[in-house]
């Protein structure tokens, strides 16, 4: 049996060549100018002492609460940044006292009571791919302890109705075996951020994540029919309908909930046919201006391409997929009932209108998977890896995404890029490159997702890249944009982020509605809100 890394991306035994780790070095040394760079030895878990849980579990729960040190550290933290960095450093201070693996409903329902009349946090898990801060279990000391609840063994289909093309699914599920098991009927769902290995369907839910479709089907929410969601007070249940104009929509308040309300056991969701016909290509605009035009016109074409992604000249030449000259927009087509060709020669006549180049477009299934954009793809699915060993190092390479609409979209992505390099060479002294892609596209706006590398070592490189996430929440948030399109609110996105961004009076209605679904204020606390009555320690604070 494989085993996840609890100090990185992926699997333990998915590391880098010594070719690669040597190529990073070399590259780290001519960006920041140094002689030697410094690297972190891969810890070991016999190196890593964590305290003893907190408390006692009652006999009725325990078979299915575990205080396995490898479960404790592997549910300790996401797969961000400073999570990765703490994990690396070994830096376990607030590990969870007990981890859950619930085989039934009925089992969360068994501990969610439990921890309400006992005054323990709970901390919902998919797939730990948080990236800000969404399963940290550091709590304060409000809390007599913290349970991280796994949902692994909640992972089933339960039915598949092809007539109306949807599915039961359990909230536990991981994207490969969603997708493995809805092969076997010729349907997809084809939902795949880029977490999509190890991250859950009750997790995309509850994040509110965004997929690899880059106009049209994007978030998650488009998929939902309905869901279960097990709460401290009890569960609710919605109907399985298309859709429905009775009140405020009970799904669309579960989605997003990052957590803080309760469990998303499962969900109704929305498949389409496998896809057969695909069409793509790549187009390069020498003035960036002209490039978002044409993006903006594909995008409020109607044509609804499957990909239709913008990168930046600089963002192109960093993962391979340009030589830092020409400005990128990587566009696919793709349907399981027609050809697509059509569609991709009209929203090349649209680029070609706005200057864009490109060569001719492939026809085969699979193109996606080969030229700039293949290339762009592999960097895309390899980053998470590259970035943990950037992290061994003390660098910081890191992104964060927002959304604007089209009116102020070149002066914004302009002003983010200006303003985030100024405040990196404030926070570290040394000059950064920041670069952006066009992750997603809508009628009326669309989503910047930025890319900056900040210089640090190993002793500095938290409490630096604390100053700069704070930083560019702020810048973000302040020039109109949100604070996040599809990576969730979390911990880290509420300084200077999302408690500005959200409304004063929206926020006392999350509080009291958290409260009159978990009125001990137990699960996932600190995320989104703090919960009533409770002093709650961010440790981004």
């Amino acid at each position: 049996m494989r085993l996840r890394k609890f100090w990185g991306w992926g699997y333990d035994d998915e590391l880098l060549s010594s070719e690669e780790e040597n190529n990073i070095d070399q590259r780290i040394a001519k960006t920041f100018q140094l002689d030697q760079v410094e690297r972190i030895e891969i810890p070991k878990i016999s190196d890593i002492d964590i305290n003893k849980p907190l408390f006692s579990t009652p006999s009725s729960l325990k078979k299915i609460l575990s205080d396995d040190k490898l479960e404790r550290l592997n549910h300790a933290y996401g797969k961000s940044f400073p999570d990765s960095a703490r994990s690396i450093l070994g830096d376990f201070s607030s590990p969870p006292d007990y981890v859950a693996f619930p085989d039934t409903q009925n089992e969360i329902t068994s501990i969610l009571d439990w921890a309400s009349e006992n005054n323990i946090a709970v901390i919902p898990y998919g797939g730990g791919s948080s990236v800000c801060g969404g399963v940290e279990t550091n709590v304060g000391s409000d809390y007599a302890g913290v349970i991280s609840l796994d949902m692994k063994n909640i992972n089933s289909i339960l039915e598949i109705d092809k007539t109306s093309r949807t599915a039961l699914i359990e909230g536990g599920i991981l994207g490969p075996n969603l997708e493995a098991q809805l092969k076997e009927h010729d349907l997809t769902m084809r939902h795949y951020p880029q977490s999509f290995e190890f991250s859950s369907l009750g997790g995309w839910i509850a994040t509110r994540s965004g997929g690899h479709y880059a106009t049209l089907y994007t978030h998650i929410d488009d998929f939902v029919e309905s869901l279960r969601m097990i709460t401290p007070s009890g569960s609710f249940e919605t109907r399985r309908l298309p859709g429905s104009g009775a009140g405020p929509s009970p799904d669309r308040f579960a989605i997003g909930s990052e957590g803080i309300m309760g469990v998303i056991t499962e969900a109704s969701m929305r498949l389409q046919n496998r896809p057969t016909f695909r069409s793509s290509c790549t187009v390069e605009f020498i003035n960036y201006e002209d490039a978002l035009k044409a993006l903006r016109l594909i995008s409020q074409s109607g044509l609804f391409p499957s990909n239709c992604r913008l990168l930046d000249a600089n963002e192109a030449l960093f993962n391979g997929a340009g030589d830092g000259k020409g400005h990128l927009l990587i566009l696919a087509f793709e349907s399981a009932d027609h050809d697509k060709k059509a569609s991709l020669e009209r929203a090349l006549e649209i680029a070609k209108d706005n200057k864009g180049n490109f060569e001719v477009p492939s026809q085969d299934s699979q193109a996606h998977r080969s030229g700039s954009s293949g290339t762009w793809r592999n960097s895309f699915i390899k980053a998470p890896y590259l970035r943990e060993s950037f992290t061994r190092r003390g660098i910081i390479q890191d992104t964060f995404e927002t959304s604007i609409t089209w009116d102020k979209s070149k002066a914004f992505i302009q002003a983010v890029k200006d303003d985030t390099s100024k405040a990196i060479l404030e926070i570290t002294g040394k000059p950064s490159l920041v670069t952006c892609r066009i992750t997603h596209s809508y009628p009326d706006g669309l989503a910047p997702y930025f890319t900056f590398g900040a210089y640090a070592t190993p002793s500095t490189m938290i409490d630096t890249w604390k100053e700069i996430k704070c930083a560019t929440n702020e810048i973000c948030v302040s020039k109109g944009g949100t604070v996040t399109h599809h990576h969730a609110v979390g911990r880290d996105h509420r300084p200077n982020g999302y408690d500005i961004q959200r409304d004063d009076l929206f926020s006392k209605v999350l509080i009291e509605a958290k409260a009159a679904l978990d009125p001990k204020g137990i699960m996932n606390p600190g995320v989104l809100i703090d919960p009533k009555s409770k002093t709650i320690t961010n440790w981004m604070s």
